[in-house]
């Protein structure tokens, strides 16, 4: 899961051409409230016990998406912190999640389709590459059975039926199920679910392998959207509807 920054914020990049976190709220990615919901599924149609551990990197604020998890019904969490992984593009994501899906263990990964910040959506095929397991994404129905993992993608032009033996990763869309709402019971609970906070060395691996620093992409320029003109008023006087296809015929909408 990915802490982010409100999308209702006023968000902006720091010095550095990072965005900055500081000076917005944050809180858990819409998309990969999706993937809690769908794990939650699993967990409840499964005729075993299943743990569903909760993993997010990021500063200490992320804290709070990790506790949203817990609140839905997730049985615990790792927060991975560490003040080099400022900058950390998805290359570095994809390898400090794969260190620490290793460490915590695991039988199946469920992501977002992407993050509602960076919105690249590789960070899920990256991380089965490392893990060397299968990857099956973009999925809108999800489910599990004897070691097998199951689901629907939905295309422009077609539907596929998709499977995958486990281990794997998958990765969910907006399609997949409506997320639950947090009772009050389960907020309650969540404080006292265990949370374990990992850093870079617990992963074996150093600074210059993430950050800024071990980032493969890098962005070199950023221009602040330009404020909203006011727009063109066509008045109908007789008139409008030949003014108004010209206007779009004008802009090439039609």
């Amino acid at each position: 899961m990915k802490y982010v920054p409100d999308a209702t914020g006023d968000r902006h990049f720091a010095e550095d051409l990072t965005v900055d976190r500081d000076d917005v709220d944050g809180l858990l990615s819409e998309l990969d409230e999706y993937a809690v919901e769908q794990a939650l599924r699993i967990a409840e149609n499964s005729d075993g016990e299943v743990e569903i551990t909760a993993l997010t990197v990021g500063p200490e604020d992320a804290g709070d998406a990790l506790r949203k998890a817990l609140s839905m019904g997730v049985d615990k969490a790792v927060h991975v912190e560490d003040d080099d992984l400022h900058g950390t593009d998805a290359m570095g994501t994809s390898l400090v999640l794969a260190r620490a899906v290793r460490k915590a263990g695991y039988d199946l990964v469920i992501s977002g389709l992407a993050s509602t910040d960076g919105t690249m959506g590789v960070v899920p095929a990256l991380l089965a590459e490392r893990l060397g397991v299968p990857q099956v994404t973009l999925l809108s129905e999800v489910s599990v059975e004897d070691g097998t993992v199951k689901g629907r993608r939905d295309g422009d032009t077609a539907t596929e039926q998709l499977e995958a033996s486990l281990p794997a990763v998958v990765s969910v869309t907006d399609q997949s199920g409506e997320a639950r709402y947090p009772s009050f019971k389960g907020i309650m609970a969540a404080k006292k679910k265990p949370v374990e906070s990992w850093d870079l060395s617990e992963l074996g691996l150093d600074a210059d392998q993430v950050g800024l620093e071990g980032a493969w992409t890098e962005v070199d320029s950023v221009t602040e959207r330009p404020a909203r003109t006011a727009g063109t008023i066509v008045k109908d006087e007789g008139e409008g509807g030949r003014q108004l296809a010209a206007f779009l015929a004008g802009r090439k909408f039609v």
